[in-house]
């Protein structure tokens, strides 16, 4: 086999924009088949896409020809279909959060393990070229030893019909965007992270999450992490050591033309570096393709996809529960975390 064929489980905004492009454009994969519940909206999708539609996501599972499954539902519908998909022998790459609890995860990592399929989290920015240059930055002694990381995203209010105001398809803020923030923390700040506080704020009409705050830690260093849908886009972080700064601007969601910037802050000096643009879209497909078609050890995936959803977890449990400021109607209304 040297090129992996795929199926998608769910016509998602992301899908469209993004994964599908870079799966049809990708010389080590091939998109066979996309699936709905809608058989209009599969066709749309594969006529767009110059692949099969399917009408129901157990008849995609069914074929063949299918390798691999991208599957961007809901993250409260994720698990059931990354299970029916793992035990149908199928690799599967699933948007984050893989799921909504921790327990959860370790099932379907233990199911991956047991039938030898790739199970991963597709946190798409982890793919980016600017990330190894922080880390290379950072490994080289540039900033000395690392003593905080801090990390913020951030999106204006969703419109009231959005899906992540939905606690029954895994909806909020802490799993939509401080996601990013947390697992960007393990990056540069290593495994050992552990909740030591946080905060949530809660809209009261639809029980999730707008906004929170938490602080995590690994020995001596420091990760304080902010996210929120209620406040205007910031989407970044900084990690600071005992001689300087660096500090990255969209860290998360830069499209394929941008090119990052990079500042780096010592206590004389200010610079900033303009880093190539790269394609994380693209680079995804690559790392997931390579992995399967080269049946590398699966396990550290395993483990990464674990120790993210019982830190996600660790910060629900720590989490001071703050409601959402009401106007004098009763309303609640916006604020930032």
């Amino acid at each position: 086999m040297d090129r992996v064929s795929f199926g998608v489980l769910g016509c998602a905004s992301i899908a469209r924009r993004k994964m599908l492009p870079a799966l049809v454009s990708h010389p080590r994969a091939r998109l066979a088949a996309v699936a709905s519940r809608s058989a209009a909206k599969a066709e749309r999708f594969a006529a767009a896409f110059g692949c099969d539609a399917v009408t129901g996501y157990e008849r995609l599972l069914e074929r063949p020809d299918v390798d691999a499954v991208y599957l961007p539902l809901p993250a409260g519908l994720r698990a059931e279909w990354i299970g029916r998909a793992l035990a149908a022998g199928k690799h599967v790459l699933a948007e984050k959060p893989l799921t909504v609890t921790a327990p959860t995860a370790r099932a379907l990592v233990a199911l991956s393990r047991e039938r030898g399929l790739l199970l991963m989290e597709s946190f798409m920015f982890l793919h980016h070229s600017a990330h190894r240059t922080v880390r290379e930055w950072v490994d080289a002694g540039r900033i000395g030893e690392p003593r905080a990381f801090t990390a913020t995203f951030t999106i204006p209010p969703l419109p009231g019909d959005d899906i992540r105001h939905r606690p029954e398809l895994g909806g909020g803020a802490l799993l939509d965007l401080g996601a990013y923030t947390v697992r960007a923390a393990q990056l540069h700040c290593g495994c050992g992270l552990r909740p030591v506080g946080s905060v949530l704020v809660t809209d009261p009409h639809t029980g999730v999450d707008t906004s929170g705050a938490a602080l995590l830690a690994a020995g001596p260093v420091t990760a304080q992490l902010s996210f929120g849908m209620t406040g205007p886009y910031r989407c970044g972080y900084s990690l600071r050591g005992s001689t300087g700064t660096l500090t990255l601007d969209r860290a998360f969601t830069p499209p394929p033309d941008w090119q990052p910037v990079l500042r780096v802050e010592s206590q004389d000096r200010v610079r900033e570096l303009r880093l190539p643009a790269d394609d994380h879209f693209a680079n995804t497909v690559t790392a997931f393709t390579s992995a399967v078609l080269s049946a590398e050890d699966f396990t550290a995936h395993g483990d990464q996809i674990v120790r993210q959803a019982e830190l996600l977890d660790g910060i629900r449990l720590t989490a001071a529960p703050v409601p959402a400021p009401v106007t004098a109607a009763g309303a609640a209304v916006p604020r930032t975390a």
